[in-house]
């Protein structure tokens, strides 16, 4: 390791612990990099530009987050969550498992964790909380944890970022994802299962059934988006990125035009905060390409190849290294930060263990996903925090027993490749 990268990594972990966002952390670490080292800054613009155009299925996620916003904003959210009460809201802890739904639901709308928290998830803790149904800790926890599916099922934003760096079929990825968020969404719901009869302390009377069949017409325009989303890009008919186009299209399309509950000027302030966060993504990605031409011409993937070939490492012994550092790492990075600079260095030799790079994305984002909602950093706690103004020590104490069952989930996914590729197998995948 060389002294100019050992600077780049002393000025990105130090303008990073004192507070700066990490997209700039990055980019002034890749900066000092090629300063220090001499080399042409000419030359790492020229690889960083060309990567921005080859990528073209980055564009899908600006797409999935202004689709994300806009549901939020229109009434798509609350017709969703009325769907959700009716449908399991009368079990003991009905709510804990309605909490649980709504995220496996929208998350095949918005691909997006922190939007899963900061629309429906802060509706429903207010529900949870309201009467003194449930403590806030324990709405919070169940909230933030539900939040992580959604950037497994599809569509995800962050295998939208892994297939840039791992050269893989998106479309494979999110077939491979499906049955993942469901092992989640179960393993959330064992829990729940268990903490109800203590947790829950005033149970509402159950939405009567005749009900139910309105509900579900009030809310099928907006079920139809996973389907209309998968069966465009399984079908030949769209690749990932119209995909997105599509379902930004077609949630203002029903937030405007169906549902008549969004107008103008909300729409305005729609794509306002949808371009920030894009921006705000944009620049992590930009200081990502960048740190990846540094990890290449340093040669540190390269290298770690030769060090686990010498010492014989075998393909489970290097997923249970792997997936321990992610577990580390996700306590203090974010996740689209593990996903650009950490996992290009994992991905050659993933690859040259035989280790099939589908299942392994999934894995891996499963993994830092569970890094939202992993103490110190915990962005999902964050978030949560600022849109319901609970104290972050009770939702830390709320998230954790979720937090130890979305870890079982994941051994089982690591342990189990055919659970993975299942899926993606039944649509042709050969790994």
């Amino acid at each position: 390791m060389s002294l100019s990268f050992m600077t780049c990594l002393a000025v990105l972990f130090g303008i990073a612990a004192l507070g700066a966002p990490i997209g700039y952390a990055m980019l002034v670490a890749a900066i000092s990099y090629l300063l220090v080292s001499g080399a042409d800054l000419s030359l790492a613009a020229e690889q960083l530009i060309q990567s921005i155009y080859d990528g073209y299925i980055l564009l899908a996620v600006p797409l999935f987050i202004i689709a994300a916003n806009i549901m939020n904003a229109g009434s798509i959210s609350d017709r969703l969550l009325a769907f959700c009460v009716a449908l399991v809201g009368r079990f003991r802890g009905g709510l804990g498992y309605v909490n649980i739904t709504v995220s496996l639901i929208f998350a095949g709308m918005s691909g997006s964790a922190v939007a899963d928290a900061a629309g429906p998830g802060k509706m429903i803790i207010g529900m949870m909380t309201k009467g003194g149904r449930y403590a806030r800790g324990y709405a919070a926890g169940i909230t933030a944890a539900s939040a992580t599916i959604g950037p497994i099922v599809p569509p995800s934003i962050p295998m939208v970022m892994y297939a840039l760096i791992s050269d893989q079929s998106i479309g494979y990825l999110f077939l491979a994802g499906i049955l993942p968020g469901l092992l989640m969404a179960l393993a959330l719901a064992v829990m729940n299962y268990f903490l109800a009869n203590r947790a829950e302390r005033v149970r509402d009377e159950p939405v009567p059934l005749r009900e139910l069949p309105g509900l579900t017409f009030r809310a099928f325009p907006a079920l139809l988006m996973p389907v209309i989303l998968l069966g465009g890009i399984y079908g030949g008919a769209t690749t990932p990125t119209e995909a997105a186009s599509i379902a930004a299209l077609y949630a203002l399309l029903l937030a405007m035009v169906f549902y008549r509950q969004l107008t103008i000027r909300a729409l305005a302030s729609v794509f306002s905060d949808s371009a920030r966060q894009a921006a705000t993504v944009g620049i992590v990605i930009g200081s990502a390409l960048i740190f990846n031409y540094i990890v290449a011409a340093e040669r540190i993937p390269d290298a770690m190849a030769q060090w686990m070939a010498g010492r014989d490492i075998t393909p489970i012994q290097f997923l249970i290294g792997v997936n321990i550092a992610l577990l580390v790492l996700g306590m203090l990075l974010d996740g689209g930060t593990i996903i650009l600079v950490i996992l290009p260095l994992f991905v050659p030799s993933a690859r040259a263990l035989g280790i099939d790079l589908i299942h392994f994305g999934v894995v891996a984002v499963v993994n830092t996903m569970i890094g939202l909602i992993t103490p110190p950093y915990g962005m999902l706690i964050f978030v949560i925090n600022a849109v319901t103004g609970i104290p972050i020590r009770e939702i830390i104490r709320g998230v954790l027993p979720f937090l130890f069952a979305l870890l079982a989930a994941l051994v089982m996914l690591a342990a189990s490749p055919d659970l993975v590729l299942f899926l993606p197998r039944l649509f042709g995948y050969n790994g």
